[in-house]
């Protein structure tokens, strides 16, 4: 009983410290409807190429995490998309295939006044949907930057079996509902921050209110489930030939997982215009070497004369839808 009590009350404060939370803070970026919902769109309107960041698995702040490398990009429009269950989007949407997430994205992107082409880039998880998006929409995208991502093909081989189920306690999604992970981190907030001090206290606040209110979402939860599936859905796609692709892997992912490097020569294999560049660093690179990544990818699309490229041939604004 006194157990109970206890989690009731806990429960009870942490709903209310939520809500005042939640109201209390100014959102930032620019929700916009797809189907299912409503996502988050956050455009850093700089004079320059369009650079669209997409995130990995689980972040609780899309937008605050990727703020070092945005702040470094200050020659680009850089906008990040918050799909569901990330950032200040909806926390429940359509099931998490790469073939919803694609359409959201262009959805998203299109509601928002974003005009193709323009570089699609992102971290980890995202390659899934990166590849399955410039396959999708190829007159869109005029180059990608991938910060170490998933290779399908190493994820299928890695995870065998179909989505499991929904079903059974959702010891994580319990965890936060009852308020324990919100003490945790008030004990020991150090858990859920960037292991850098790139981001400001500001940030580094937030990205910690933000965890407590996202994690164990119930979108999350279907995406991380649905990781095998997607990935076999993948894994004999191949970026289009004449596309540039810059992909920046991280060293102790490349020193603790001897099939990565090789994954990704072989995804590049038949792309005319790659590089591969490994930094030092873990795999949020872009927590720690944002400098060094925002200068690779300049130096590449200038290169490629990014700026200028048009995909389809044809004008930028009718290349959308």
């Amino acid at each position: 009983m006194v157990l109970l009590v206890l989690v009731l009350v806990s429960s009870g404060l942490h709903f209310a410290l939520t809500h005042y939370e939640r109201t209390s803070s100014v959102p930032y970026g620019q929700r916009v409807a797809v189907d299912g919902g409503s996502v988050n769109v956050v455009d850093h309107a700089a004079e320059g190429p369009t650079v669209v960041l997409l995130t990995g698995l689980g972040t609780p702040s899309p937008t605050l995490d990727f703020a070092p490398l945005i702040r470094e990009l200050d020659g680009y429009r850089v906008v990040v998309v918050e799909g569901f269950g990330y950032g200040y989007a909806d926390m429940t949407g359509p099931e998490r295939t790469v073939e919803n997430v694609s359409q959201e994205l262009h959805s998203a992107l299109e509601a928002a006044g974003v005009e193709a082409p323009y570089v699609l880039g992102g971290h980890s998880l995202a390659g899934f949907y990166i590849l399955d998006y410039v396959n999708r929409y190829p007159e869109e995208v005029s180059a990608v930057i991938g910060i170490d991502t998933t290779v399908p093909a190493f994820a299928a081989a890695q995870d065998d079996a179909p989505a499991a189920e929904g079903g059974g306690i959702r010891w994580d999604r319990l965890a936060s509902s009852t308020g324990l992970l919100r003490w945790v981190l008030l004990a020991a907030p150090d858990l859920a921050l960037p292991e850098t001090t790139a981001h400001t206290a500001d940030e580094r606040e937030q990205i910690n209110r933000m965890t407590i209110w996202n994690f164990a979402n119930p979108a999350v939860t279907d995406e991380t489930r649905r990781i095998g599936d997607n990935a076999r859905r993948l894994e004999d796609l191949g970026f289009p030939a004449d596309l540039p692709v810059l992909m920046l892997l991280a060293q102790d992912t490349v020193d603790q997982t001897p099939e990565w490097l090789p994954s990704h020569e072989k995804q590049l294999q038949d792309v005319e215009d790659h590089e591969l560049v490994v930094l030092d660093g873990g795999h949020y690179l872009h927590w720690t070497r944002s400098p060094e990544i925002a200068a690779e990818i300049t130096t590449f699309l200038d290169e490629h004369d990014v700026a200028t490229r048009n995909p389809a041939g044809i004008e930028a604004s009718a290349s959308a839808g």
